[in-house]
């Protein structure tokens, strides 16, 4: 035990270090500019690319970058089950409730037919569809230890599901001029369009107190669906798993429950149920949340020196041009849920 944590410690003391660069470069851009428009987590990949560029991590490295790209970010995901309550979520009223369920479902798999046609291997357009379709960076990450995406996928769905974001959250309120969108409507469209909790909030707070509010809650139920289609992909994601790597191309007769119902999609929704009935003292959600934050910051440094940045370059413009598709079918979409919900 103590020869594997030491066997560890070198990489993860990297992956750690590279969080705190990536934590003060966030402070700093939000010190001068005013807004965060690249999140810790993006600039955690984005250094570890590029140390990745000019450096390759070796043995003593590698345990301890392989168990911060797997183990602490399933931990990170677990965590991020404490940040849902069903009492926000029942407020928003059956219809929407609903509404939101279906244009994440109608998102999803429109999502992932445009990144087949534009080419994306299966994996990446699953990670793309997911990331776009529910909570982008944490979708991604949630879901490519379900599906066996290696480090080069889920960094460039990132990457570039990252920078569109930064996109939306400039662009996106020049529409409440343009189509004469409500407050409360415009709350809405945030909620189910931005990717990221941090740029619902870039994205709403100049437009009002009451955009702010309605668009965090609807972005949560966003990222409750993250549960269920984690849940779903585990059952009919084995090939993808056994695939991934030539290590595990043979093909197994059974799966095992583990394979089946991962341990850190059960850890989460246990999390969001003891954070529903109270388990979960409200004073605890946000340390928790921090944690979990945290924690996904440093395994998104753990894939981000594991990426050949030439093999990203290769697949940029097919993954730009599905993930902008892809973006402009969800605005469309939630924009048609808004009017038939007869939101005002």
């Amino acid at each position: 035990m103590l020869r594997t944590i030491l066997g560890r410690l070198p990489g993860v003391l990297l992956c750690v270090a590279i969080t705190i660069v990536a934590l003060a470069l966030q402070e700093i851009e939000v010190h001068f500019t005013g807004q965060l428009y690249l999140e810790a987590l993006v600039l955690a990949i984005l250094i570890g690319v590029a140390i990745r560029a000019v450096w390759r991590p070796g043995d003593v490295w590698e345990p301890g970058i392989q168990f911060s790209a797997k183990v602490l970010l399933e931990i990170a995901i677990v965590l991020l089950g404490a940040s849902l309550s069903a009492g926000a979520v029942l407020e928003l009223g059956p219809l929407l409730l609903a509404g939101i369920a279906v244009i994440v479902v109608i998102a999803l798999f429109t999502s992932y037919a445009i990144g087949r046609a534009f080419g994306l291997p299966q994996r990446m357009a699953i990670l793309v569809a997911c990331g776009n379709s529910i909570c982008g960076n944490s979708a991604i990450a949630a879901v490519a230890p379900v599906i066996g995406a290696d480090g080069e996928e889920i960094a460039s769905s990132i990457a570039f599901t990252a920078v569109l974001g930064v996109v939306v959250v400039l662009t996106l309120p020049l529409l409440v001029p343009i189509l004469h969108l409500s407050v409360t409507q415009y709350g809405v469209l945030a909620g189910l369009t931005v990717y990221a909790v941090p740029q619902v909030l870039a994205a709403t707070l100049p437009i009002g107190a009451l955009a702010n509010q309605i668009g965090t809650v609807v972005k949560l139920v966003r990222v409750l669906m993250l549960g269920p289609v984690v849940f779903g992909l585990s059952l009919f994601a084995g090939r993808l798993r056994r695939t991934a790597t030539p290590a595990n191309s043979a093909v197994k007769s059974r799966l095992t429950l583990g394979e089946l119902v991962p341990w850190f999609i059960v850890g989460f929704l246990l999390a969001a149920l003891a954070r529903s009935i109270g388990l979960i003292p409200p004073g605890a959600v946000k340390p928790i949340v921090v944690v979990a934050g945290l924690l996904t910051t440093v395994s998104m440094a753990a894939l981000g020196l594991g990426v050949d940045i030439r093999a990203v370059a290769r697949a940029g413009v097919r993954v730009t041009a599905a993930v902008t598709v892809s973006l402009i079918v969800l605005i469309v979409i939630s924009l048609a849920l808004i009017h038939l919900a007869g939101i005002q």
